[in-house]
């Protein structure tokens, strides 16, 4: 899968731009505050239906535009000569718009699927050194791209767990016990929110226990040292609490989603009353989080600067490789990632991904891309794309 052709309508800083791609390598060089994380962001916008920048869609309509256009040419593969096009129209306080085939769909969410994307930024170091949020994020999306129907599972979720919060907050302040009509109504959001959940979670755990091989393998090709790259699930509604270095192993708690929805819906039992209280859902993969470690030690506190990137770009790499292994080639992204690399995680990257049917690299200075990378070339300039022929 590679994108072809690349067009953009009022798009963060571009009022127009336009560029054709081609399978292999290419990249786009030029000062930093030109534009090119905003073509690569398009890309991923069309995969993702997000920005690994911002949460919301505002920022992404160039200021003063009413909206913003992305499209793309997508061919199935190197043998494959099937092509998509795809479109999205982005807007301020309304719904947006997405066509394939110049086809309206009914939903958004429904284009995802068409292009499959795996980006990797600055921002990505908030995987080892952030927030629980950063994480799930990462996996939920992993998840979207290997189902895109989860997506709308996930928007369901999302939306249960606003309704029922809305509902114990507004029970936190009475006195006494609930009455009878309000714990009616929140055992018909705890079963909803537990079947959704559970479907999500189940997801995760099957995601991660196939993408761990992947991640830590691809840390020891990259990185200069001789530690593993673990990952684990750790979740207290499962009661799946990990220590450093503790791969979740088969059996340590629930993976039928039948079975996890029972679980999660006794937990929200027990707790009800501290859910109450506090006015907050405790219970869900809302609260969970992704356990990284390297040897036995946790990555975040410990790992060096240099530790913290090689095992966030692992965990890409990671997720590149199983959408690899389920049959898809997804396009592959390196957003000014060589930069923050010195010469031999450079050179091992390079090695690592010299077979993707499709890479898109931004950098400043061309010289840190490394010379086995050389493709296409182009230069961002003052709101230009131009086509290096030297």
């Amino acid at each position: 899968m590679y994108v072809t052709q690349l067009s953009l309508a009022d798009f963060r800083s571009w009022e127009f731009a336009e560029l054709t791609l081609e399978p292999g390598v290419t990249t786009l060089t030029g000062r930093n505050g030109q534009g090119k994380t905003n073509l690569v962001e398009a890309v991923e916008y069309l995969a993702t239906l997000g920005s690994h920048r911002v949460s919301s869609d505002a920022p992404l309509i160039r200021f003063g535009a009413p909206r913003a256009i992305v499209r793309a040419r997508v061919q199935a593969g190197l043998d494959d000569p099937r092509a998509l096009a795809l479109e999205v129209e982005i807007h301020q306080g309304r719904a947006n718009k997405a066509t394939l085939n110049r086809g309206p769909l009914r939903r958004v969410r429904d284009i995802l699927g068409a292009l499959r994307v795996v980006l990797f930024s600055p921002e990505d170091l908030a995987l080892v050194k952030g927030d629980p949020a950063d994480r799930r994020r990462f996996i939920d999306d992993l998840l979207t791209q290997r189902w895109p129907r989860l997506a709308g599972v996930r928007a369901d979720y999302d939306r249960v767990l606003r309704q029922r919060s809305m509902l114990l907050k507004s029970l936190s302040g009475r006195r006494g016990s609930t009455s009878p009509d309000a714990a009616a109504t929140l055992d018909v959001w705890d079963d909803q929110l537990a079947a959704l959940g559970a479907e999500i979670v189940a997801a995760r755990l099957q995601t991660l226990a196939e993408m761990a091989p992947f991640v830590a393998e691809a840390y020891l090709a990259i990185a200069p040292s001789n530690n593993d790259a673990v990952v684990a699930y750790k979740s207290s509604s499962l009661g799946l609490d990990p220590g450093p270095g503790e791969a979740l192993r088969q059996g340590q708690g629930p993976e039928d989603p039948a079975e996890l929805t029972e679980h999660l819906k006794q937990r929200m039992v027990e707790r009800r009353h501290e859910e109450i209280a506090r006015g907050v859902t405790l219970v869900g993969p809302h609260r969970d989080d992704l356990v990284l470690s390297l040897g036995q030690l946790p990555a975040k506190g410990y790992a060096s600067h240099g530790e913290s990137w090689s095992f966030a770009l692992s965990l890409r790499l990671g997720a590149y490789a199983l959408l690899r292994a389920d049959g898809v080639e997804p396009v592959l992204i390196l957003d000014d990632v060589f930069a923050e690399l010195d010469e031999v995680r450079r050179e091992r990257l390079a090695e690592r991904i010299a077979g993707a049917e499709q890479v898109i690299i931004t950098a400043a200075v061309a010289s840190d891309v490394p010379e086995s990378l050389a493709g296409k070339r182009w230069i961002i300039n003052e709101g230009t794309v131009t086509l290096d022929e030297s």
